[in-house]
């Protein structure tokens, strides 16, 4: 029997067909068959090396990155879904921002004090930073559309509650149920983009993928005060029953399943009720279409059931629960401006809820700006560091970041951000607090926005890029840690003002964020390090 070689490397018995008998065979052809025999023998080796050379707790299966595509779809696309389910995370901090010009309108109403308001505001926000974590781990096991389709639901429902209720206390259990159902869908935008881009694109994806987050703070309050002043305030809630229905109908009918444990690198099929609507009803044309073969080593690997406290066990660990508290304390300091700045107009400037409205966007359109700043930054530095480091980038491949150190490519740009914030946080509270032209404010609060905005984006890009098989359970922990810090924030920010000015404020906020700094710079000098010693402990708890 002669021998053959499988595709997989592995020798078979051949048939007859394919034996060659010893006495037909002349010396060439025996030297012939020799040499392929040796060259198939090395073939053999190498793949046997290959596999030994895969350190335990790794798949065995083809490494995606150099075998396939990361991901299969068109850059078209790709943009496509990104923006889509940027716009649809867009309702999260609409629904936050669309409320603060009409506190005074509905604690009127309802009769209860501005305190009372305000506290609307900081339960908004603690549940905001729950939600998530409790469908985000979901969403990385059994898909991103299954997930979504929670989430719209349960915001619909919220706001047609809203739109009707006239007490505080079902107000107030109405708009946390309202921002459970937002709140996901941040971090269910930031996990489709981990799941379509690779970490030397990210920087610009993040960009597309936050457009909405970031227009929601700016037109929210410009929004709001326009439907507050002419309709009332009963209208803001029917107008974001309007957006949501328009936003998940769009999901539904186009976003396909982008989880890489259910579809891989966009290869494998999805089961059929788990495809969007442009799928189902362009199946029957799919004999006309050039579909990719499916791969079904990209499938990911992990966890079959979700764990609720998976967006906390991440902050166990050294690297990422700096990163997330650092990222809290920013957050802090921005929602203590966002939540006063009404008041402070109101106080200062004797505006009212239109004039407002409209004092948001610099805030808006400066965070807006950084999503193309700082996303070419991240993706520009990143490829430096990369081949400073000897990392070959290959377009559309996954780069391994074990003998990479993604800390400095990423935090090299955040630093300086952290700083220029600090800097202009310092400058809006004392030209607020006297009283300049409105010129002052409003131009600082653009450039807070920029960078504080930018800072947040590079943070959130580096814990996915070490999250890489649960972004959106790391996008929800980021969420958890910056919304309950926020929470209190919010709740202290108007006393503190009360007693000691907005201007002491600020620069109280400010001193916070220069002085615990040097937690991100050990992040920077350390945290490659600290990152492969988790990498070889969890080895040797899954390899006893």
């Amino acid at each position: 029997m002669g021998t053959l070689l499988t595709q997989d490397g592995e020798r078979q018995a051949g048939g007859d067909a394919d034996t060659i008998s010893a006495p037909t065979r002349n010396a060439p052809d025996q030297h012939q068959s020799n040499k392929a025999e040796q060259k198939e023998s090395d073939v053999m080796l190498d793949e046997e090396k290959n596999a030994m050379d895969i350190r335990p707790g790794e798949s065995k299966q083809k490494d995606a990155t150099t075998d396939a595509p990361y991901c299969v779809l068109p850059e078209r696309q790709k943009v496509f879904l990104m923006l889509l389910c940027s716009f649809a995370a867009m309702i999260s901090p609409i629904s936050s921002s669309i409320y603060f010009p009409a506190l005074n309108s509905i604690g009127s109403d309802l009769d209860v004090s501005t305190n009372k308001m305000n506290l609307s505001i900081t339960m908004f926000l603690i549940f905001q930073g729950i939600a998530p974590s409790l469908i985000a781990n979901f969403s990385d096991i059994h898909g991103r559309r299954p997930a979504y389709v929670i989430a719209f639901v349960l915001y619909l429902a919220a706001n047609i509650g809203l739109s009707l209720q006239n007490n505080y206390a079902a107000l107030m259990v109405l708009r946390c149920l309202q921002s459970s159902g937002s709140s996901c869908t941040i971090a269910l935008g930031s996990a489709v983009v981990a799941d379509l881009s690779t970490r030397a694109e990210r920087g610009k994806y993040i960009g597309y993928a936050t457009m909405g987050v970031t227009l929601g703070p700016a037109l929210g309050p410009v929004i709001g005060g326009l439907i507050d002043h002419f309709l009332g305030w009963r209208w803001i809630f029917r107008f974001l029953i309007i957006l949501a229905g328009v936003y998940a109908s769009l999901v539904v009918m186009f976003l396909p399943e982008t989880c890489r444990a259910v579809v891989g690198n966009g290869s494998v099929p999805s089961a059929r009720w788990n495809r969007s609507g442009w799928q189902v009803l362009s199946s029957g044309f799919r004999h006309r279409r050039k579909l990719p073969e499916p791969n079904y080593d990209t499938v990911q690997k992990g966890k079959r059931r979700p764990n609720v406290f998976a967006s906390a066990l991440i902050a166990t660990e050294k690297e990422p629960a700096i990163i997330l508290a650092y990222g809290a304390l920013l957050y802090c300091g921005f929602m203590a401006v966002l939540s006063t700045l009404t008041s402070q107009l109101k106080t200062q400037y004797g505006f009212n809820s239109i004039q407002i409205g409209l004092c948001y966007l610099p805030l808006g359109c400066g965070s807006l700006t950084s999503r193309w700043t700082v996303g070419f930054l991240l993706d520009w530095n990143f490829k430096r560091e990369a081949a400073r480091q000897g990392v070959p980038i290959i377009k559309n491949r996954q780069q391994s970041i074990e003998k990479f150190n993604i800390e400095v490519a990423r935090l090299a740009i955040t630093i300086p951000l952290l700083y220029g914030g600090a800097l202009c946080l310092i400058a809006y509270g004392w030209v607020m607090q006297f009283k300049t032209s409105l010129a002052g404010p409003m131009i600082m609060l653009f450039f807070m926005g920029h960078l504080t905005t930018g800072a947040f984006s590079a943070l959130n890009t580096l814990i996915i890029d070490t999250n890489r098989e649960s972004p959106a359970t790391a996008v929800a922990a980021t969420n958890l840690w910056r919304c309950l810090t926020g929470a209190g924030a919010v709740a202290a920010a108007g006393p503190l003002i009360e007693r000691i000015g907005i201007g002491w404020t600020a620069t109280f906020i400010a001193f916070l964020w220069l002085t615990l700094s040097p937690l991100v710079w050990a992040v920077y000098k350390w945290g490659h390090i600290w990152r492969e010693d988790l990498r070889r402990k969890r080895e040797v708890r899954s390899n006893p």
